[in-house]
């Protein structure tokens, strides 16, 4: 592409508005730099629509990131601390085995292993954090083709406008197009599994105590929700007025010919299945929101990097939600690519070298690998109905309950702390300004 002297010229360009993608802009021009954000999509508007049912978890280490990037401040709705973890294995319509794991953050001298948000509320901090930035461009709905060089990235916008930037990157989602572009291969793994996600309304509090209860199709999670809602009269309002004041949401894993039966329910017949794999700690329940499932899938890019270009987030890996750390470990490659590319302006050096390139992978490829093989294991091993195994994993789960510093070091990863993961901006640490 031919260059031109009016083209918008950037330290980052950043493909893909999403969580990963949104939070990296954000970091990264709270420091200074100069970036863009393009997404083919519009992003939603900062008004929502009512309570819709879809959360994330965010692990204490994700928080620490959104901090320093100015992120977590904006939410508007109250996030809810999870201050306890139990883990269960049964089978539907049965009491849990009595040999079970439970955390608590308090018992570990933490605040929290982690939070909910809701997936609108992080969606307006982000969109109101990028607009506050001055050296943050949004450039939405926007396409754009680039050609990287070893000098730098140019790229032509659909508008018709050309950027030129140091660095691209790729946020753009397990369908990354410029992870193809580049012939970056990626190891897939079909689960054969569903996930069903939507949020109950329950009669009892929940006291951000978080399940996940282990059964033969897949793993049921069941995670604590603020009772604070600004829905005016919205389906959790009428919840709440009828005697059901507390929600949670549900991330339920099913065989992928049994998911379309479920998700056909009624929304009764649906809260009793729920109920059937949860228990009835919660006390009556109803369905509030939508209902949402998509098929579960394993993904990891043989690298994460090529010219002038790094993958972050669902564009370089993705994992079973069997441990709720797939966005968390996205968040981790923003945090470390973050600093690399803060540190190698601040001393005057190009963003988009292969040094900085080289220690992204080096910093971000083990970890990721590790939650996948992880994730696998757990899964092959829980995901199963197997009289000797279902003996073993409740003996070492009752095992684990009982050995202090084993449960510690379990909750230290729940959290997004230890395993080589030494991001100080995972850890706390506040972005400096490199002007």
């Amino acid at each position: 592409m031919a260059p031109q002297d009016d083209a918008l010229e950037l330290d980052v360009l950043v493909i893909g508005a999403g969580p990963a993608g949104g939070t990296l802009a954000a970091a990264l021009a709270t420091a200074g730099l100069s970036v863009a954000v393009v997404d083919s999509q519009p992003l939603p508007p900062m008004e929502l629509p009512a309570f819709d049912g879809r959360a994330y978890a965010i692990a204490a280490s994700s928080r620490n990131l959104l901090e320093a990037a100015g992120i977590w401040g904006l939410l508007p709705d109250d996030s809810c601390a999870i201050t306890g973890i139990r883990v269960t294995d049964g089978r539907p319509g049965e009491r849990p085995s009595r040999l079970h794991l439970h955390f608590d953050a308090a018992e570990m001298g933490e605040e929290a292993f982690g939070w909910m948000v809701e997936a609108r509320s992080l969606r307006v901090a982000l969109n109101a954090r990028m607009a506050a930035l001055p050296g943050l461009r949004v450039l939405a709905p926007m396409t754009v083709e680039l050609e990287r060089r070893a000098d730098g990235v140019a790229g032509r916008l659909s508008d018709g406008r050309m950027v030129r930037a140091r660095l691209a990157v790729s946020a753009e989602g397990r369908r990354s197009t410029l992870r193809g572009e580049a012939g970056i291969g990626a190891a897939r793994l079909d689960y054969r599994q569903v996930g069903i996600v939507c949020a109950i309304a329950h009669e009892r509090p929940h006291g951000g105590t978080a399940l996940e209860a282990f059964l033969p199709n897949g793993p049921f999670a069941q995670l604590p929700l603020s009772d604070a809602f600004p829905d005016g009269e919205g389906e959790r309002a009428r919840a709440a007025r009828e005697g059901f004041p507390h929600a949670s949401a549900i991330v339920w894993s099913e065989r992928t010919d049994l998911a379309p039966h479920f998700m056909a329910m009624d929304g009764t017949a649906f809260a009793r299945e729920v109920t059937r794999r949860m228990g009835d700690h919660l006390g009556a329940l109803r369905l509030v929101g939508g209902r949402w499932s998509y098929p579960l899938s394993a993904l990891q890019a043989m690298r994460f990097t090529d010219t002038r270009l790094a993958l972050v987030g669902d564009a370089a890996h993705g994992i079973h939600p069997i441990a709720g750390q797939g966005l968390n470990v996205g968040f981790r490659d923003v945090a470390a690519l973050a600093e690399l590319v803060i540190q190698a302006k601040a001393a005057g050096g190009d963003v988009g070298a292969t040094p900085v390139l080289a220690a992204y992978q080096a910093a971000r490829r083990p970890d990721s690998l590790l939650m996948l093989g992880a994730t696998h294991a757990l899964e092959r091993l829980f995901g199963n109905d197997i009289a000797p195994l279902r003996i073993a994993r409740r003996l070492g789960i009752a095992a684990v309950d009982r050995i202090p510093p084993l449960k510690g070091f379990f909750a230290r990863r729940a959290m997004g702390f230890g395993g080589g993961v030494a991001s100080g901006l995972l850890q706390g640490r506040g972005i400096m300004p490199v002007g």
